[in-house]
């Protein structure tokens, strides 16, 4: 083997592995935005995604750290004579750019949905066999954000299938948060995180408590469940992804929605709300503008909350590490009926700090949900919490 042909390979070589990457400094804390599948599935079109943008800034929604506006299946109808992804004429007149520079003008971002198989999930064009034609499109249109789904993928491996994908988003060269959307069925979390920013870790979330359907979509306490083991596996960068947010969809109650809100929010999980925006009820958009509990999830030391302890099966502690030495604590009820608790700090001071917690008895006890301190550490935590509710607190100096 000659110098010249030695140097080739060695090229290649460099080639691959600087181009076998994600793009990096995205996703930094868990993505915040909208997607349009879970209250409106096929029904999208140029005109609802503008009101909807309208409505992320209108509502505060921008304000309290939402940015990505994501259009999800059924905004493709074919490909032309090129092989070009071409969007639906009727409902997106104006085409993708306009859409983007509209929602781009709004201080948002814009994503889009596709599929790693040959058709989506909803039996439009899928991404297979053009892969880095579809990032220069994307890229050419101002996309910020790709939800890449897992159908009508035949005998096609996950992990490379994604890894196909974000070689061809950087390749690109347009920064691009990249959504793995394979419904765990790989373990994503041992693979993706050099591969997405955020990786589904379960099958589709239904609009409901707990309810399962035939084929595997389960109400959010299941998903939950699911979701609660992986947590070190996230961290800035790369997130476990337990699905778009279903509060505010009209099953939920509110007061169920403000658990599920604030549980996905301790979960360090990306807060994709999937509501109408437009017709948001003031309760709804005061759990989806909560800056405090969005603290929580935004924080910067990036760590996933988790389960401590469970008492008789229906009250739940949930416990998440804060930047400055700060914890957060969320109290679940999970059962039908009122749960009083009366919790001794004293008690769990070493527990606490056994996992590295700098827990004293001069701590603020604040209630995040209303926002204000309601004691310190030095007294024990009184409350009745109501079913299906929360009791989340937040303890610092």
């Amino acid at each position: 083997m000659n110098m010249r042909t030695l140097f080739s390979i060695a090229m290649l070589f460099i080639s691959v592995i600087l181009n076998a990457q994600k793009f990096a400094g995205l996703a930094k804390t868990p993505p915040m935005g909208w997607n349009s599948w879970n209250k409106f599935a096929c029904n999208v079109d140029e005109k609802m995604i503008r009101e909807m943008a309208d409505a992320m800034v209108s509502s505060g929604m921008k304000d309290a750290g939402y940015e990505y506006i994501v259009i999800d299946d059924c905004w493709q109808v074919s490909r032309d004579e090129n092989g070009n992804i071409v969007p639906d004429p009727i409902r997106f007149s104006s085409g993708m750019k306009a859409l983007a520079d509209y929602i781009h003008a709004k201080g948002l971002k814009f994503g889009l949905y596709s599929c790693a198989g040959s058709k989506t999930c909803e039996g439009r064009p899928g991404g297979r066999g053009h892969e880095y034609q579809d990032a220069r499109a994307y890229a050419s249109w101002g996309i910020d954000y790709l939800k890449y789904d897992f159908c009508n993928t035949d005998a096609q491996k996950a992990e490379g299938a994604y890894k196909t994908m974000r070689d061809a988003l950087y390749e690109a060269k347009r920064p691009i948060v990249f959504s793995i959307c394979e419904w765990g069925s790989t373990e994503p979390w041992t693979w993706a995180k050099n591969v997405g920013h955020l990786w589904r870790t379960t099958s589709d979330i239904m609009n409901c408590w707990d309810c399962k359907v035939n084929w595997g979509g389960m109400g959010w306490t299941l998903i939950l469940d699911k979701n609660e083991p992986l947590g070190k596996y996230a961290g800035p960068g790369g997130w476990n992804d337990p699905d778009i947010l279903q509060a505010g969809n009209g099953v939920l109650t509110d007061v169920e929605s403000r658990s599920h809100f604030t549980l996905w929010s301790l979960m360090a999980a990306p807060l994709i709300s999937g509501n109408d925006l437009r017709s948001m009820t003031a309760a709804v958009k005061e759990i989806l503008t909560n800056k405090e509990i969005i603290a929580l999830n935004q924080d910067t030391l990036g760590k996933q909350g988790y389960r401590w302890w469970t008492l008789d099966g229906k009250i739940e502690l949930w416990i998440k590490p804060l930047s400055n030495n700060d914890v957060a604590l969320c109290f679940f009820n999970r059962s039908e009926e009122v749960k009083n608790i009366d919790f001794d700090w004293n008690r769990y001071f070493s527990n606490l700090n056994g996992k590295t917690y700098h827990v004293t008895d001069k701590m603020n006890v604040r209630d995040l949900w209303l926002k204000k301190i309601i004691g310190t550490t030095g007294n024990n935590l009184k409350a009745a919490i109501q079913p299906h509710d929360v009791l989340t607190v937040r303890l610092s100096k």
